[in-house]
C-alpha cells in the first residue's frame, strides 16, 4: 500500500462534508453541515481533502485525469480500439472530427464538463468556508487558501484547454450571481483569471508539502509555466495563430527556471508501480489499493484499454497506437530522429504466423517505442512471464479488432496483472498506479520551447538532450531481443537554425509524451492541428479504411463544442464554439 498519509484516504469520509449536486451552478454542496456549522479548523481540513478529491474522481467514461481519449486518440498518436467503430461510438465521432455534435448525450464531453464543474464548486465551496475562519482559530488558513486556488485553477486550465470559451467560478458567489457569468470573455481575459489562481498558489505554498500529494510552490511554478506558454500563443476568434508574445514565453522560462526537481534515471520508472511521486513527478493525482474502501481508491480511466486477446486483463483493447506514432520512433545512423521523413516507410510490419512482428533489416529506433506501445513478440510491461502463467510477450493476439485498428497496443498506462497495484472488476481493470499531470520533462521542453520560440535556439540545445540522454540509458529493462542491435538514440550535435531546432523540440515532445494526452493540446497550441492531422489522415486513411471519411475542419475543430445541455440550462447566455 503506497504511503499516501492520512489525507489520500477520503473516499467516503468527505461525504459527510460534501455531497455536490449534478449541476455545478448549484455551487453550494448539499451536504449534511451547512456553511455557517461547518466553518472550524478541522472541518475545513476535511473540505480540503474533498477538494483534492474531485479532481481525482475519474472514471471510464468523462475522463478528468488520463486524456486518453481528447489528447490521444483525436491526435495521431492513436486509434479508438475496441470492437469496431460502434464501440463507444462516441469516442469515433471525436476520431473522425467531422462527426462531433454538441449534443453527445451524457457521456464523455458532458460529462467531463459537469465533473470538472464539480471539482471546482468543492473548491470554491472549501474556500467560502475557510475565509470566514479567524487566522487564529486555523494556522494553515493561507496554506489550504493556496492549495485550494491551485486545484481551481487546475480544473479552469484543463477545461479551457477543452472548450475554449468557459465561465470561469469563483468562490462566495450566489446562485444567482453564477447563473448570470458568461462564457465569451477574450483569452486574454481567462487565462489571467486562471493565472491569479496558481499565482496565489505560488507565492503562498511552501517549497514542499510533508504530505505527499498536495500542491507545493514547483507544482504552482510549473503550472505557471504551462500557463504562460499557452497563453503566448496568441488566436483569433477562430483559432488562427496571429502572434506569438515574447512577454509570455520569459515569464514561462521564469517560472520553469523555478522548478524544483529532476529526472528519473530510467524513462520507464515513470509508468511503473513503485515509482509514484518520484523525482520527477511534479504533480499528479493519487491512488491507493487495500486503503479499507471496497476496491480501493484505484483509478479506472484507462479500464478499457488494457489488452482483450490476453485472459489476464479481459477487456477492452481501446486505445491502440497508430503506425503514423510507430514510425516516428525510427531514427537514422546517427541516432537522430527522421525530422521528415519518418513516415515514409511503414516500420514493425512483417506480422508471422505464430503472432508476432519479425524486426526489420538494419532498423534502429529511441528505446521510448518499447517504454510506449505493445510490439508483438516484445515482452510486455518488461516481463517475458508472469508466474504460474508462463508466457507474457505481447502478441497480435491481443489485439480486438486488428482487422479494422491493426495489432499495436499500448504500454505505458497498463501495470502487470499480478502487481499489488492492479485490482480487476468484473471485466474491468484499476490500478493504484498515480497519473502524472505534470511531470519534469515537461517542464524542461516547455522551457526549450521558449527559448526557440525567442531565437535562442542554442539555449534549448542542452534542454533537449537532457531528455534524449536519459531515453538512451532507459534500455536496462526487458524490451526486446538483441536490443543492443535494436536501439539507437543519441544528442543532437548542434542546432544549425531556428527552423531545425523548432523541429526538433516538437518531434521530442511527440516521443517523450506519447500516448499520455498531449499531443493534441500542443498541435492545437502551435496553431498546426489543421495541417498536421489532415497530412496524417491523408496517409492513414490509407491503411485504416475506418478514416477513410474523417477530416479536420480548421476554425472549429481545435475544440470540443459546448454542450448543448449547458446552452439549454443557461437560457442561451452561454456562447457555442465556431463551427457547431
Amino acid at each position: 500500500m503506497k504511503k499516501l498519509k492520512y489525507f489520500i484516504l477520503c473516499g467516503t469520509a468527505l461525504m459527510c462534508f460534501i455531497n455536490c449536486s449534478s449541476d455545478f451552478l448549484e455551487y453550494e454542496p448539499q451536504g449534511l453541515l451547512s456553511n455557517d456549522n461547518v466553518a472550524t479548523a478541522e472541518n475545513a481540513e476535511a473540505l480540503v481533502i474533498a477538494a483534492y478529491a474531485g479532481i481525482a474522481n475519474d472514471e471510464m467514461i468523462g475522463p478528468l485525469t488520463h486524456m486518453w481519449v481528447y489528447g490521444s486518440v483525436r491526435s495521431d498518436d492513436a486509434y479508438k480500439g475496441g470492437g469496431g467503430r460502434g464501440d463507444l461510438d462516441w469516442v469515433d465521432k471525436y476520431e473522425q472530427y467531422n462527426l462531433t455534435i454538441p449534443d453527445m448525450g451524457d457521456f464523455f464531453t458532458p460529462r467531463t464538463w459537469t465533473d470538472f464543474y464539480k471539482a471546482i464548486s468543492r473548491a470554491n465551496f472549501a474556500l467560502s468556508v475557510i475565509n470566514d475562519i479567524p487566522d487564529a482559530d486555523y494556522p494553515n488558513k493561507t496554506k489550504r487558501q493556496a492549495e485550494l486556488r491551485f486545484l481551481r485553477g487546475h480544473s479552469h486550465f484543463v477545461l479551457k484547454l477543452l472548450f475554449n470559451k468557459i465561465p470561469y467560478v469563483k468562490e462566495g458567489l450566489s446562485q444567482e450571481e453564477i447563473s448570470q457569468i458568461s462564457n465569451d470573455m477574450s483569452d486574454e481575459e481567462l487565462w489571467n483569471l486562471i493565472g491569479e489562481d496558481f499565482l496565489f498558489a505560488y507565492n503562498n505554498l511552501p517549497d514542499s508539502q510533508e504530505e505527499v500529494g498536495r500542491a507545493d510552490r514547483t507544482a504552482a511554478a510549473a503550472y505557471l509555466a504551462k500557463l504562460r506558454l499557452y497563453q503566448a500563443y496568441e488566436k483569433d476568434a477562430n483559432h488562427q495563430l496571429t502572434n506569438i508574445n515574447s512577454s509570455r514565453l520569459e515569464e514561462a522560462i521564469q517560472y520553469a527556471n523555478d522548478v524544483q526537481a529532476s529526472l528519473e534515471p530510467d524513462f520507464g520508472n515513470n509508468f511503473l508501480d513503485g515509482f509514484d511521486n518520484g523525482p520527477e513527478s511534479i504533480w499528479a493525482a493519487q491512488f491507493s489499493i487495500n486503503d479499507g474502501t471496497v476496491v480501493g481508491r484505484v483509478s479506472f480511466v484507462t479500464g478499457l484499454n488494457s489488452p482483450h486477446g490476453n485472459p489476464l486483463y479481459g477487456c477492452c483493447g481501446f486505445h491502440l497506437a497508430s503506425q503514423n506514432l510507430v514510425n516516428a520512433f525510427r531514427t537514422d545512423a546517427n541516432g537522430l530522429p527522421l525530422l521528415d521523413t519518418f513516415n515514409d516507410q511503414d516500420i514493425l510490419t512483417n506480422l508471422q504466423e505464430d503472432g508476432t512482428v519479425l524486426p526489420d533489416a538494419a532498423l534502429t529506433v529511441d528505446p521510448r517505442l518499447d517504454h510506449t506501445i505493445g510490439v508483438p513478440g516484445r515482452p510486455f510491461k518488461y516481463t517475458n512471464t508472469i508466474q504460474n502463467t508462463g508466457d507474457f510477450v505481447y502478441n497480435s493476439s491481443w489485439a480486438r479488432d486488428p482487422g479494422v485498428y491493426g495489432y499495436f497496443g499500448n504500454m505505458k498506462e497498463q501495470q502487470r496483472p499480478d502487481c499489488s497495484c492492479y485490482v480487476k472488476e468484473g471485466p474491468f481493470n484499476g490500478t493504484s498506479k498515480n497519473v502524472d499531470f505534470i511531470r519534469y520533462a515537461d517542464v524542461l521542453l516547455f522551457k526549450a520551447e521558449a527559448l526557440i520560440q525567442l531565437d535562442r535556439w542554442d539555449e534549448a540545445l542542452p534542454i533537449i538532450n537532457q531528455v534524449r540522454e536519459r531515453a538512451a540509458m532507459s534500455t536496462e529493462r526487458p524490451l526486446a531481443a538483441g536490443a543492443s542491435d535494436i536501439y539507437n538514440v543519441q544528442p543532437y550535435p548542434s542546432f544549425p537554425n531556428k527552423e531545425y531546432a523548432w523541429k526538433a523540440l516538437k518531434f521530442e515532445r511527440r516521443l517523450e509524451f506519447a500516448m499520455e494526452g498531449p499531443r493534441w493540446f500542443d498541435l492545437v497550441r502551435w496553431g498546426e492541428a489543421a495541417d498536421v492531422l489532415n497530412d496524417y489522415l491523408s496517409v492513414e486513411k490509407t491503411k485504416r479504411d475506418f478514416l477513410i471519411n474523417a477530416e479536420f475542419t480548421p476554425g472549429r475543430d481545435e475544440f470540443y463544442p459546448i454542450p448543448q445541455r449547458e446552452i439549454d440550462f443557461t437560457g442561451g447566455l452561454y456562447v457555442q464554439n465556431p463551427g457547431y
